[in-house]
């Protein structure tokens, strides 16, 4: 996180760092990230699939995160950073399902 930080840190400031001076202006490098186009999904299904697999795996990586810092692996930062995510995840995830459902129960109520 604070390598994003300094890269977007003006150059007359020197970056975040407290050990550089702010009159020593610290040169912005970017690397170009390659793109990778991925065929997109053209369903429903599928688009649901995924998220919710990238939602298992937020939920599962902020379990481990909150146990490797029970155990001192793990910094207090990386600890509440892991569990906000999970906790964001699975506020969508309960959003997304309530709508889900409240979309079945608006077509079943339809007269045929």
């Amino acid at each position: 996180m604070l390598d994003a930080i300094n890269r977007l840190a003006p150059s007359g400031l020197g970056g975040v760092s407290g050990a550089q001076g702010l009159s020593q202006p610290t040169p912005v490098v970017s690397t170009p990230n390659p793109v990778q186009t991925e065929p997109l999904p053209t369903d429903f299904g599928t688009v649901l699939g995924r998220m919710t697999l990238d939602a298992i795996s937020t939920l599962k990586q902020g379990e481990a995160t909150a146990v490797a810092g029970v155990r001192g692996q793990a910094t207090t930062q990386q600890v509440v950073e892991a569990v906000m995510a999970s906790e964001q995840t699975l506020q969508a995830s309960i959003a997304i399902r309530d709508k889900v459902v409240s979309a079945y129960l608006e077509i079943s109520r339809m007269t045929i």
